[in-house]
């Protein structure tokens, strides 16, 4: 039994045109976001030495790689605190196209940018620098376009739009992948001066700007501002309401958990499984980059199936054991793969494995996230929970690094996995059920009460947790 004081006027998923429109620029928006994190993993590895000095030693080049990556990192928090609180202000909308055009026009800037030859060791500089600022952006751009999405979602569809969100992900990086492939097919690398060190690597980067342009294009004519957000107004100070209520705060701090979980495992995926195909099974650059283009094929089949089931057994139940499964059954398959060496087949097999057991749970993380704060600070708590997380699992290297002189350096990963997930498991032990949450109410003013109920059965119906969820994030 349910009573409702107030009675709310809007109610999500009202005009399904709208709500196509809105999920699709989630996607589209997520993918050139994706598309432009990873670039430089992907794209700058062959042409690094146009770059940096002919003398620079070979752990000088790998710092070299891993400061741009980590610029990119380090800028997604920053820009989605900053981004984060204008959504909370002005509108998911306007903030959205402010962070996508200005990562489309650094990344055209980043493809124009001169060399070794010509600005010395400013290029890493300047390289690393202008990065830092594409992450900003990005963290703007999904921190502002994600909870516009789900604000537009059924309470029933959240978790298939935030699967088909997250799904850029997958996407991106083969989109990236098989790009960077082609153009060495007739760009080839090698010295600072081969074709593909001085111009084949600017492509992917042009494509990405135009990818982000065009999106941005179609997103000002079809995307219209979250009527949610419009009917409760803007915040003036939604970072300071976010930090200054106590259920908030809570709330922040158990999404950080969870997400600091879901972060450290996708490391290990993301970042290493290519350098230990490479490395320690023994597979050549192509080969290494087809098993990934197909392990993330299949991860977009899991983001579905992980949705489907967070959504049937309750977003709770569901994160708690995928993260007993990813700390043993993904350790587990990982130890095969750098133990065993398969050939090409089994490598692919195995990551394939790899990838869904530590990967899969990202298909909840805009929905479960967005369901755990009011409309207020809605993409504020979105910003810090999401993007804050990233910044300790971004160290992965140290810790393996330190990991190997305590034991054998080829297997130093496997304990971030059991980490990850044991963050995952305390993090979701720690929050609601949020799959009950009515996103409405906060029009209405006040949240709906349920009668408690009679068993503690969450995986029936999630009535406690809901209830946990919806007054956590509204109650004055």
């Amino acid at each position: 039994m349910s009573t409702t004081a107030g009675t709310s006027r809007w109610k999500p998923g009202t005009d399904p045109d709208k709500t196509r429109k809105a999920v699709r620029g989630g996607f589209f928006g997520f993918f050139v976001d994706m598309y432009d994190i990873y670039l430089p993993v992907v794209v700058l590895v062959p042409a690094l030495a146009y770059f940096v000095s002919p003398k620079m030693s070979d752990s000088g080049k790998s710092l070299a790689a891993g400061a741009i990556f980590a610029a990119t990192l380090v800028g997604r928090p920053v820009g989605a605190l900053i981004f984060g609180h204008f959504a909370d202000r002005i509108g998911r909308r306007r903030t959205a196209i402010i962070a996508t055009a200005g990562f489309a026009t650094v990344t055209v800037l980043i493809g124009l940018m001169p060399g070794y030859t010509t600005l010395g060791a400013t290029s890493v500089v300047l390289f690393v620098a202008l990065r830092f600022i594409v992450g900003c952006f990005v963290g703007g751009g999904y921190t502002s376009a994600n909870p516009l999405v789900m604000e537009y979602s059924r309470k029933e569809k959240r978790w298939l739009n935030s699967s088909i969100v997250m799904v850029g992900y997958p996407v991106a990086y083969v989109v990236i992948a098989l790009l960077t492939l082609a153009v060495l097919q007739f760009a080839p690398s090698g010295a600072a001066d081969s074709a593909y060190s001085t111009w084949g690597w600017r492509i992917p980067f042009f494509v990405g700007g135009a990818l982000a342009f065009g999106f941005l294009a179609w997103f000002i004519r079809n995307v219209p501002e979250s009527e949610l957000f419009e009917e409760t107004g803007g915040t003036e100070a939604p970072l300071k309401e976010l930090v200054g209520r106590r259920e908030n705060v809570m709330a922040f701090l158990q999404v950080f958990v969870m997400m600091s979980g879901f972060w450290l495992t996708l490391q290990t995926a993301a970042a290493v499984l290519p350098k230990a195909l490479k490395s320690t099974v023994g597979l050549g650059d192509t080969r290494a980059t087809f098993t990934l283009v197909i392990a993330y094929v299949a991860l977009c089949g899991g983001y579905f199936v992980a949705g489907w089931l967070g959504q049937r057994m309750g977003r709770r139940a569901f994160l708690m054991t995928f993260g007993v499964s990813a700390a043993t059954l993904g350790t587990l398959v990982y130890y095969v793969l750098l133990s065993q060496k398969p050939a090409l087949g089994g490598a692919i097999l195995l990551c394939c494995a790899i990838t869904v057991l530590t990967s899969s749970e990202w298909a909840l993380a805009t929905a479960y996230i967005t369901e755990r704060f009011h409309t207020s600070v809605r993409a504020s708590g979105f910003a810090a929970g999401y993007s804050l997380a990233v910044i300790a699992p971004s160290f992965y290297a140290f810790y393996m690094k330190e990991l190997g002189q305590v034991m054998s350096s080829t297997y130093t990963v496997l304990p971030l996995v059991v980490l990850g997930g044991v963050l995952i498991v305390a993090g979701a032990a720690l929050g609601p059920e949020t799959r009950d949450v009515d996103f409405e109410d906060d029009v209405a003013g006040e949240a709906t009460v349920e009668e408690p109920p009679r068993t503690g059965r969450f995986a029936r119906d999630g009535e406690r947790e809901a209830v946990s969820a919806g007054t956590a994030h509204r109650d004055s």
